[in-house]
């Protein structure tokens, strides 16, 4: 709760000098009327929703959507503020050099330049639009994203196998079913020779995805669905009752992805065939650095698989690639993960630009990387959480070619 006390003072410091950036650009009493009112109702808004509850961390709709125009008002306020601050260290500094110039007799700072205000509210905006645009759109804006990918060793058969890879569904949050229902008719149309999903079903609870299963179940390729568990899966982040409540939640995700039709992999692994040859497809539980669950287990995953065979494993956050995968001596050609959303904010234009706050905490954060002869794609999720939307980060169905590399003599 600390910590929720020290945002709200920090919230309510800036909120005030922001205010005063607003004043400088207009004097009308209304216009300052309706951004107090915006601002106090969103503060006790956004406190009702972090002292109500179970105080977990579960995200329903409310508290994201809350969440969301706290951050979407709150940091254009921060940019207005940052901006002041810059002019409040100028006007000091030129009060101060008239007053020690002798061309003052009293110490006197100027007042602010409306100007600069007008610059400040108007450069506030920019972030404060995409925040809203992308809680409004951007969040259902799905793009699919193809890649190609070659290797020495694919067997014959293989070449050209089309791979369609969803990541992070996060049912929980989902509040519009006619643009999911959209995500899954694009995801079928790829007609990939199967479908891959790699964990982060629901935000908390198996019966978030009740709504949802009939639409997923819609999901069709020709070698199946599979699917991994992700952090979110395990019903951490809740306060249970009890240990066996908690059990029964993961049994009835369990459940819930029998009986759409997915198959889903506990540390196992299945074999694809295609004209007598096959390459193994390893799933393994969540497995991540810095706090998260290590419920992952490659031997185990790998049991009856041999070192030899081409392999392509499920595994839900990249950071496992990392610290154990990409340098095992079983060699797994492709990894598949998702986890980081790429924040679900960010810039990205292809050839130019690829940024996100996340690539700070992960090294591979979105897209495909290839080290050591081995590659992952970490895909930048199917849906949504904490922020109720997304910004430049779009959410992603792979599609991924396997290429046999062809060799000159």
């Amino acid at each position: 709760m600390l910590r929720w006390t020290i945002f709200i003072v920090i919230y309510i410091l800036i909120d005030i000098y922001a205010f005063q950036a607003f004043r400088t650009f207009t004097k009308n009493n209304w216009f300052s009327a309706v951004y107090i009112a915006i601002s106090v109702s969103l503060l006790f808004l956004f406190i009702y929703q972090v002292t109500s509850g179970d105080s977990t961390r579960t995200m329903t709709p409310l508290r994201m959507y809350t969440f969301g125009f706290v951050v979407a008002i709150f940091f254009p306020k921060l940019m207005i503020v940052l901006f002041m601050l810059m002019e409040d260290v100028v006007r000091l500094l030129v009060g101060s050099a008239a007053r020690l110039g002798g061309m003052n007799d009293s110490f006197h700072i100027p007042s602010r330049r409306k100007f600069v205000s007008a610059i400040a509210l108007g450069l506030a905006a920019i972030p404060f639009s995409s925040l809203l645009y992308g809680m409004y759109r951007g969040k259902y804006n799905y793009k699919v994203l193809s890649y190609t990918l070659e290797f020495d060793d694919l067997p014959d058969a293989f070449d050209g196998y089309r791979i369609t890879q969803i990541s992070d569904i996060h049912s929980g949050s989902f509040d519009n079913e006619d643009k999911v229902a959209y995500g899954i008719d694009l995801i079928n149309q790829q007609k990939s020779d199967v479908i891959l999903f790699t964990g982060d079903l629901v935000n908390n609870l198996a019966e978030e995805m009740v709504p949802w299963k009939e639409l997923f179940a819609k999901l069709n390729a020709k070698d199946g669905v599979y699917s991994v568990l992700g952090n979110h899966d395990y019903g951490d982040y809740v306060d249970w009752n009890s240990q066996e409540a908690k059990k029964k939640n993961l049994n009835d995700l369990i459940s819930l992805q029998k009986e759409m039709g997915w198959d889903l992999l506990l540390n196992e692994n299945r074999t694809l065939v295609r004209n007598g040859e096959r390459i193994k497809l390893v799933g393994v539980e969540n497995w991540g650095a810095g706090g998260f669950k290590k419920a992952g287990d490659l031997d185990k995953a790998c049991e009856g698989v041999e070192d030899h065979e081409f392999k392509i494993l499920m595994s839900h956050d990249p950071s496992h690639w990392q610290q154990q995968v990409k340098t095992d001596d079983r060699h797994f050609h492709l990894t598949l993960s998702g986890h980081t959303h790429g924040m679900q904010f960010g810039i990205e234009i292809p050839g130019l630009i690829k940024w996100s706050p996340v690539k700070y905490r992960y090294e591979n954060w979105a897209g495909v990387y290839e080290e050591l002869g081995r590659y992952i794609n970490v895909n930048r999720g199917f849906g949504f959480i904490g922020y109720p939307g997304r910004v430049g980060i779009w959410p992603e169905v792979s599609v991924i070619e396997l290429k046999k590399r062809a060799h000159t003599a």
